[in-house]
C-alpha cells in the first residue's frame, strides 16, 4: 500500500488506520497473521477507497461489505473480515489522533451464519505410516510435532539454545497470545524424542543455531540452504501421498497428540497443559472436535444392543 501523508486535521482516513495498524502488526504478529491482515485492509479499502475518513462509513456500507463477503465467499470468511477490522479499528481508536468518536461500524454488525466442517484428526496409524515413508530431518520433525504438540511456527523457530537435554525440557515461543508478545512455554520432553534429537544433534548436516534448516541443495531450494524454515507447504501432502493415507497437516498432528491423552483417560487439566491452552474452555472446544469416532464406538458398544429384551429387563430391574 501506498502511504500517503497522514491527516493533519479532522478524521484519518482508512489509508491512515490501514498502513498505521499493519506496520504494528508487522513488528508483533507471525508473518502469516500480517499477510492476512492486509488482505482484510486491501478488501476494505478496495471497497470504500483509500482517501475515506473513518467516521464516513456507515454501519449499511459496513454491512453490504460484509455481506458481499459472506454471499462470495462464506460466513467463516465474513466473520474473519469482521474480527479483524474491529481489531484496527480499536487500535486506531488507542492510538491515532483526532480518531472519531463514533461506535465501530463493523462491531454494530451480528455475526454470520457459519458452517465448517470438522476437523480431520488422522488415526495414530497412519501418522506412523507417514512417519515411515518419511527420512532424515522430516522424521525427527514429525516426531517433534507430535511428542511436543507444537504449533508448526514453533517448530520452525525452535532453536538447538531451546532444548535442554540434561533437564528433559524443550521450550517453545509462542505468539497465539494478546499482544502478539513472544512467551516461552516449557515443555516436558520424552526420552525418545530426547535420544532422536541428541542423534539429530550429532549427526546433522548443516550446523545452525537453527534445529531445522533447509539442507536440499536443489535448483529450488538452494538458494535457502542453511535457513531456517517458514512453511513447507507441500511436504505433508508428498508424505501422505506417498504412504498411501488421507492427507492432513502439521496442526492435525497436534490434534492427534490431544486425542491420544484424551483417549488413555488423561483429564482434560492435563491435556490443557500439553497443548498449553490458557483457558480449559478452548481445550474443552478442542476436544470436542475429536471424539466423533469414539462417541460412535460407545453408542454402538452401549446403545447398539439395546432391544425389546433389554428394555423388559431394565423395566422389571426398576420396579424390583
Amino acid at each position: 500500500m501506498k502511504k500517503p501523508t497522514p491527516t493533519a486535521t479532522g478524521s484519518p482516513k482508512l489509508i491512515d488506520l490501514a498502513n498505521s495498524y499493519l506496520d504494528f502488526v508487522k513488528t508483533r504478529q507471525s508473518r502469516k497473521t500480517y499477510v492476512e491482515k492486509q488482505g482484510v485492509l486491501k478488501r476494505a479499502l478496495g471497497r470504500f477507497g483509500s482517501t475515506t475518513e473513518l467516521d464516513d462509513i456507515t454501519v449499511p456500507e459496513a454491512l453490504k461489505f460484509l455481506t458481499d463477503q459472506y454471499r462470495k465467499r462464506s460466513g467463516y470468511a465474513a466473520n474473519k473480515e469482521r474480527k479483524v477490522l474491529i481489531s484496527a479499528w480499536n487500535w486506531g481508536r488507542r492510538y491515532l489522533p483526532n480518531f472519531p468518536e463514533c461506535q465501530c461500524p463493523f462491531q454494530t454488525i451480528d455475526r454470520f451464519p457459519e458452517k465448517r466442517q470438522p476437523r480431520y484428526v488422522p488415526s495414530e496409524e497412519d501418522f506412523w505410516k507417514v512417519y515411515e515413508v518419511a527420512t532424515g530431518q522430516d522424521r525427527v520433525m514429525l516426531l517433534v510435532f507430535l511428542f511436543l504438540a507444537a504449533r508448526r511456527s514453533e517448530v520452525f523457530r525452535l532453536k538447538w539454545t531451546d532444548i535442554d537435554f540434561a533437564g528433559n525440557t524443550v521450550t517453545l515461543w509462542t505468539r497465539k497470545r494478546a499482544g502478539g508478545d513472544l512467551e516461552a512455554d516449557p515443555v516436558p520432553m520424552v526420552q525418545r524424542l530426547k535420544k532422536v534429537l541428541m542423534a539429530w544433534w550429532e549427526h546433522r548436516p548443516i550446523v545452525s543455531e537453527y534445529v531445522f534448516v533447509n539442507v536440499e541443495e536443489h535448483a529450488f531450494c538452494k538458494e535457502y540452504l542453511g535457513q531456517p524454515f517458514t512453511n513447507r507447504q507441500h511436504l505433508m501432502e508428498r508424505l501422505c501421498k506417498k504412504a498411501g493415507v488421507r492427507e492432513f497437516g502439521f496442526h492435525s498432528i497436534r490434534h492427534l497428540t490431544a486425542s491420544i491423552l484424551y483417549q488413555e483417560g488423561q483429564p482434560v487439566a492435563v491435556v490443557q497443559a500439553v497443548l498449553r491452552h490458557k483457558s480449559p474452555q478452548t481445550t474443552t472446544r478442542y476436544l470436542q472436535t475429536l471424539g466423533f469416532k469414539q462417541t460412535h464406538e460407545a453408542m454402538e458398544a452401549v446403545m447398539g444392543q439395546r432391544g425389546p429384551g433389554k428394555v423388559i429387563s431394565m423395566q422389571k430391574a426398576a420396579t424390583e
